[in-house]
């Protein structure tokens, strides 16, 4: 007689939950229910995958007893490692996409309006598809009715640029059928992290005293327009370092070459992080500044995951759309015609970067270290 697989999340069924205990023949040790399977499929920004955590409380509020999948592309994977709400992570690939297509899930949610995630939730077998997916001509639709209102942000420029006030957690709170708390983002670091970034700290001669900003200098190649000039960056800092702020520069491997530059302005005044040793060590000096200064990209979602005091400008994004949980501010020019557009070339000399309230900047760093 066969005996039953064990419907627990330690079992795998390729080596023992534990030594010298045999799971299968005689009975789970330490049974951990599997309950409510549930993947999210978000193949879209890694900012917007970061983002996406902010959903996993309310999920494990709505389903105490669950399992959660999650599937990204193979560089926005790191974003989810050490999460202690998910319990498998695949890279979007043919190998994962096999497994996935064998597994009976309970809800599917896919975040994105793209035809690669819309195709992989249409592909998938669950009791209840959430989000969007593809009908028989390959257009993208709303799969339910909490999607429809998230899906009429992407067909209706006013509505997305001029009347929405709902920020990206709580328009998808409500695609995904969730009660919507303002859940913070979810990001852990390991323990080896923590120690790397204490190391760090005393090596670059950073002391408890100092107050600490950080240039989040870049943003995404795809939306080259989110970035402050080199130059205004070098205006600034040479404000702030005349203040006694201690200035560090961080980025990704995008980011090198115009760090550099800023940093060959500064030499030995301000602190130039490696931008070339991926993207979980990018985070971890991310942590060391007590603000960030950024635009909306990546790097801002990570001050957020973060819970730094962030300074965000935005031009080409949708300002109403970030939550910054009180902790920060927001810098947009309210009555620029043009702004927000989600355009990759400026047809108006980019006047919304042009804009950015240098001074403003100053004083809200100058203020938060204050109180």
């Amino acid at each position: 007689m066969p005996h039953e697989i064990p419907s627990c999340k330690r079992f795998s069924g390729y080596k023992p939950c534990f030594p010298d205990h045999n799971c299968w023949e005689d009975g789970c040790k330490d049974n951990i229910p599997v309950g409510t399977k549930i993947l999210i499929i978000n193949l879209d920004a890694m900012g917007d995958v970061l983002m996406t955590t902010a959903q996993l409380p309310a999920i494990k509020r709505k389903f105490s007893e669950s399992t959660i999948y999650w599937v990204t592309l193979k560089n926005a994977a790191p974003l989810l490692f050490n999460n202690p709400l998910i319990d498998h992570i695949y890279s979007f690939d043919a190998a994962s996409i096999l497994i996935l297509q064998q597994i009976k899930f309970d809800y599917v949610m896919n975040v994105d309006k793209s035809h690669q995630s819309c195709a992989l939730l249409n592909s998938l077998e669950s009791k209840n598809k959430l989000g969007f997916g593809l009908d028989p001509d390959g257009k993208i639709i709303p799969v339910n009715k909490g999607a429809y209102y998230n899906f009429r942000l992407g067909m209706d420029d006013h509505l997305k640029f001029k009347v929405n006030q709902k920020t990206g957690q709580e328009y998808l709170a409500e695609t995904f059928e969730l009660d919507y708390k303002k859940d913070k983002y979810v990001f852990e670091f390991t323990e080896e992290e923590k120690q790397f970034i204490e190391k760090y700290k005393k090596k670059a001669g950073i002391k408890k005293k100092d107050k600490i900003i950080g240039f989040n200098t870049g943003c995404s190649e795809l939306y080259p327009n989110k970035k402050m000039t080199v130059d205004q960056h070098i205006l600034l800092i040479q404000q702030l370092i005349k203040k006694k702020y201690k200035v560090v520069l961080l980025g990704g491997l995008e980011d090198t070459l115009r760090n550099k530059e800023i940093y060959s302005r500064f030499k030995g005044k301000i602190i130039n992080t490696p931008t070339i040793e991926g993207l979980r060590r990018g985070i971890c000096y991310e942590c060391i500044p007590d603000i960030i200064v950024t635009g909306d990209s990546l790097g801002m979602h990570i001050a957020i995951a973060l819970k730094k005091f962030v300074i965000v400008w935005f031009g080409v994004s949708c300002w109403t759309e970030i939550e910054l949980y009180d902790r920060g501010i927001k810098l947009f020019q309210k009555d620029l015609f043009c702004s927000p557009c989600w355009k990759k070339q400026c047809p108006f000399n980019i006047e919304c970067i042009k804009m950015i309230n240098i001074k403003r900047i100053i004083s809200e760093v100058d203020k938060h270290f204050k109180k």
